[in-house]
């Protein structure tokens, strides 16, 4: 008797212990659920590995491929593909496993890591493995014999197609999809294909796809008003033909058949009045559509007025700020704040247009730049340089001026007995980043989200005009790469200039 209520308590004890990890692994998905919500990027990924750890021990496949999908678009978004396609290949390991181990098959969680793959190496715009992808993914949906996965694939080719400029094939792939819904009368499903390829488009960069798709999306509108509305017209006269066939034969009755033609008779009226009123309404929705249309144009155009006006009105300036006292701190001053908003104007119109990169050692490059803020600095600041002798590729002048940039902020806002280094980190075989921290004051969190971008304070010209940072973010955009402020630090600033070869 002992021994069968030992068993018994090991038994309750055991299916507690894992109804307990199964409640841990997801109240970790939805605190990386809600981490991702507010932007924490970091610890969503870190939350999302927990939750797929947990949930792929307990054999709960579905949830874990999500969470590690999840995991390894948090990678990719920061350009660690090598976690990010190590991680995928664990998770597809992992069912591989759990087919073994319940002898059935689960191609839709085959289909979503290997379209993840696929999304991956569209970032990385390398269509040949992306397209080994996509025939997985063709061969995954046509074995599964399942419909929703079906469409899912139109979605991924159109995707796959358009960014890699082939329209033709694509236009095919989500007009055969459109085909289906229509012809099931699911308007719906068409509004949400028209809406989706407007959103394929824009990712893709590809504005006379927008402006196609768009100009079909309006049409299509169009049309499904008077599809439904024809629909509503032939109900109405089916009733209406029923209601002579009624009146037909109970014709023994006069007053019988007086009262249903009137009551048909205002019935009639207010479907008439209805379609009326629906006819207005659309015509009021084109009406609007076009206008907006047009309001988006003028701003666009007066956007790069704007921008024009401003260059004008600082190449302006100039002739006037050179016959001033160049001294006064008022003059130099305007003379900064004028050839940044030149500058900037100039990188803005230029992103597309790449620096000319050279083989630097890397070394002996930051001790160099390190060495022109000595002087700068409080007294008994430590400068130090972490960087390998490792030759690389880059822009030596603009990658100078960003470098040093931060350094001479770093530089004043370090207070005496502090620490400023320069380190380099290799993060893959074509990702570098360059990482200036500090000791100082840091920057305030409200700060955070607009010291990259320009005219968000206003201030006193003599205490700087606040586009270095912005210019430097502009920079580093053409050199292929990014500029971060690492908010997670808190001993002072760190900022992250991140470059891909």
């Amino acid at each position: 008797m002992k021994k069968i209520i030992s068993i018994f308590l090991l038994v309750a004890l055991c299916i507690c212990s894992q109804t307990h990890a199964q409640s841990r692994a997801d109240e970790l998905m939805k605190q990386a659920q809600e981490s991702l919500e507010k932007k924490e990027y970091i610890r969503a990924r870190y939350l999302f590995l927990q939750a797929y750890n947990s949930f792929s021990t307990h054999d709960k496949y579905e949830k874990a491929v999500e969470c590690g999908i999840n995991a390894s678009a948090l990678y990719h978004r920061e350009n660690y593909y090598k976690e990010a396609f190590e991680l995928l290949r664990g998770a597809e390991q992992m069912v591989n496993n759990g087919e073994q181990k319940s002898e059935k098959t689960m191609p839709d969680l085959h289909f979503r890591i290997s379209k993840e793959r696929l999304q991956m190496y569209i970032n990385l715009k390398n269509p040949a493995r992306a397209k080994e992808q996509l025939s997985r993914l063709e061969e995954t949906a046509k074995a599964s014999r399942n419909d929703s996965l079906n469409n899912d694939l139109l979605y991924t080719q159109a995707n796959y197609y358009y960014t890699f400029g082939m329209n033709a094939q694509g236009d095919a792939a989500i007009n055969r999809l459109i085909g289906q819904y229509k012809e099931l009368k699911s308007y719906d499903k068409v509004n949400e294909c028209y809406k989706t390829l407007i959103g394929i488009a824009r990712k893709a960069n590809n504005a006379g796809l927008v402006a196609r798709t768009y100009d079909k999306y309006i049409l299509w509108t169009d049309s499904v008003k008077a599809l439904t509305a024809q629909d509503e017209l032939n109900v109405l006269k089916r009733k209406y033909d029923e209601s002579l066939a009624t009146i037909q034969e109970k014709d023994d009755s006069l007053s019988a058949k007086q009262y249903i033609i009137i009551g048909l008779c205002v019935l009639a009226a207010i479907l008439a009045a209805v379609l009326i009123f629906g006819t207005i309404v659309l015509l009021r929705f084109i009406v609007l559509t076009r206008k907006q249309k047009k309001t988006i144009s003028i701003a666009n155009e007066h956007n790069e007025l704007k921008t024009k006006f401003i260059q004008n009105i600082s190449a302006q300036m100039e002739p006037t700020l050179d016959t001033l006292d160049a001294s006064l701190p008022g003059v130099k001053a305007l003379h900064t704040f004028s050839n940044h908003i030149q500058e900037l104007s100039e990188l803005e119109s230029t992103l597309s247009e790449p620096y000319e990169m050279q083989e630097k050692n890397i070394s002996t490059f930051c001790e160099s730049i390190m060495d022109k803020i000595k002087g700068k600095t409080q007294e008994d600041v430590t400068l130090a340089v972490n960087a390998p002798k490792l030759n690389v590729k880059i822009n030596p002048e603009q990658l100078e001026r960003i470098l040093l940039h931060l350094l001479e902020n770093a530089a004043q806002y370090t207070p005496a007995g502090g620490k400023i280094w320069l380190d380099f980190k290799k993060r893959g075989a074509r990702t570098h980043q360059f990482i200036v921290s500090d000791t100082g004051c840091g920057i305030p969190e409200e700060q955070h989200e607009n010291i990259f971008k320009p005219f968000t304070e206003v201030k006193d010209l003599t205490q700087g005009d606040g586009l270095g940072l912005p210019i430097c973010s502009l920079i580093a955009t053409k050199m292929n790469g990014s500029l971060t402020l690492d908010s997670g630090y808190s001993k002072g600033a760190r900022f992250i200039l991140e470059l891909h070869a």
